[in-house]
């Protein structure tokens, strides 16, 4: 896949995702959702399957499809919140080095994660947080819709194809294709469908986001 290149001059944003991508919450999310599905009388590896593929309300309709999905969201929301104030968790390799060397103004976390929690994260794991953060709750509808990451490209007041999107999941890659950026994938060993550049680590793509960036 190939994409039109930004006009040169002009500034370049990075917009990055946050839970696979900069910080490792893969074990943290195992344990919560073993937890809530132990309390719920359901085998916790076959929740956490379904989990990984659906957003939370579409899990709760394929496994507790007998219980209230608000109550069933409202109990998964509590153990996050507590997972955060007590889990322990680990940013990936590059990623206090690559934020840490980016201007203040020239990336933004894109989460389908609540603002608080990524907050809480960032402040266990020492990683600087940007001004911009567009979370589950300032959009209506979440990846793979593109409206989270034009909605990051509009308060950063960029247009769309300034901006390269740092990605680990299918969902968040065909969101930032969507919105018509550039997309990179890191963190997983072989390459998904769709980016327009693919790397094993972050740390890996680290140089290559900072030349993006035009800070490397």
């Amino acid at each position: 896949m190939t994409s039109e290149p930004a006009p040169p001059g002009r500034p370049k944003y990075v917009l990055f995702d946050v839970d696979g991508t900069l910080i490792d919450a893969v074990s943290n999310q195992r344990r919560v959702w073993g937890v809530w599905a132990e309390r719920h009388g359901l085998n916790p590896a076959e929740v956490y399957e379904v989990a990984l593929r659906t957003r939370p309300l579409e899990t709760f309709a394929q496994v507790a499809p007998d219980r209230n999905p608000q109550e069933c969201l409202a109990a998964l929301h509590e153990l996050e919140d507590d997972d955060v104030r007590s889990g322990v968790y680990s940013a990936f390799d590059g990623a206090s080095a690559l934020l840490h060397a980016l201007h203040p103004g020239s990336w933004a976390l894109v989460t389908s994660n609540y603002e608080h929690r990524v907050r809480g994260r960032f402040r266990r794991t020492g990683l600087p947080l940007p001004p911009v953060i567009v979370d589950a709750a300032a959009v209506t509808e979440g990846k793979p819709s593109p409206t989270p990451y034009l909605q990051a490209a509009a308060l950063l007041g960029t247009p769309p194809e300034d901006c390269l999107v740092i990605e680990d999941a299918p969902s968040g890659i065909r969101s930032g294709l969507r919105a018509g950026m550039q997309v990179w994938s890191v963190n997983t060993g072989t390459a998904p469908e769709g980016p327009h550049r693919h790397f094993r680590t972050l740390r890996e793509a680290v140089p290559h986001i900072l030349a993006f960036a035009g800070q490397g």
